[in-house]
């Protein structure tokens, strides 16, 4: 004799029943991608050509999140709007020759950046380390740093030390892309000593830090908030990230550091790639353009 149990489970569920089931496993998958997406794994378009030829232009990207800490969402998607976040510990820091996915920290005299946005970049320095670039050639603590794989320079001629680009990081210091240095990546805990002659390489570092412009020279000294200031303590970590297609990328030798807190994760997959200078609307000849072999390719 059957139980009442078994009769139920006999019993065929209505439309209305299974349209309400089928609208809960979708909820529940849709948590499920959310908790991947803010803790576990992050995805990542590439719109420029500053990592060729180790990412091409139309690359879609795996990025590990929870290795260097995950968080919860920093802004509202599609917006500019930033929100508050809390962040995981971190199974280990960035380290020099990762690929790293940052937000980016905004121009080298900027308070913040116009939009909120991604880049991807290599790690080429990491806190407390001393770069300097000498003929196009990276050196890290006075060694000639790793130099990756794929890494290209589409300009033969170098631009001689003491030909100062206007553009580059820190404004004033006479450096170019080519020549660049030597810079002392700044560590959470260090003091700095201030001074008028080094003042451009923390002072958007520091009126960032306090969310408005404080830093002042007046008569040879460096204020703070209308306050002598002699010294300051570096309040987190910062790293100094390059393309590893080295004369066609804006990078830290523009910009500036990439402070830890802006750090979102490591790309390690392509997961997707097709020509993006085909329109959308031309989907199928779009859809032909998909780069077959650089699917589910490791990025290093």
């Amino acid at each position: 004799m059957t139980s009442d149990k078994t009769k139920k489970k006999n019993i065929a569920k209505t439309p209305t029943q299974k349209f309400l089931e089928f609208l809960k496993n979708l909820f529940f998958a849709a948590i499920a991608a959310l908790l991947i997406k803010t803790f576990l794994i992050e995805t990542s378009r590439v719109p420029t050509g500053s990592m060729e030829k180790t990412i091409l232009v139309g690359d879609f990207l795996f990025v590990n999140k929870f290795i260097y800490g995950s968080s919860s969402p920093r802004n509202i998607p599609f917006t500019n709007i930033a929100l508050p976040y809390f962040q995981l510990p971190a199974i280990r820091e960035p380290e020099r020759g990762d690929i790293v996915v940052f937000e980016y920290p905004g121009g080298r005299d900027e308070l913040k950046p116009r939009e909120i946005s991604n880049y991807v970049k290599r790690c080429i320095a990491i806190p407390g380390d001393t770069l300097e670039i000498i003929n196009k050639v990276v050196y890290i603590n006075g060694k000639r740093a790793h130099i990756p794989p794929h890494i290209q320079y589409l300009d033969p001629v170098i631009t001689p030390k003491g030909v100062a680009r206007m553009d580059i990081f820190p404004k004033g210091s006479g450096w170019n892309e080519d020549n660049y240095g030597p810079l002392v990546i700044p560590k959470k805990g260090d003091v700095v000593k201030l001074t008028p002659e080094n003042i451009e390489i923390y002072r958007t570092l520091i009126n960032r830090n306090y969310g408005k412009e404080v830093v002042k020279v007046k008569n040879g000294k460096v204020y703070i908030e209308g306050k002598p200031a002699d010294t300051y303590t570096i309040p987190q970590d910062y790293y100094f990230m390059m393309g590893d297609n080295r004369d066609d990328s804006a990078d830290s030798r523009y910009w500036g550091f990439v402070p830890r807190e802006k750090i979102v994760g490591q790309a390690f997959m392509i997961y997707w790639s097709w020509n993006p200078n085909i329109p959308f609307s031309d989907f199928f000849r779009l859809l032909g353009s998909v780069r077959i072999n650089r699917i589910a390719k490791l990025v290093y």
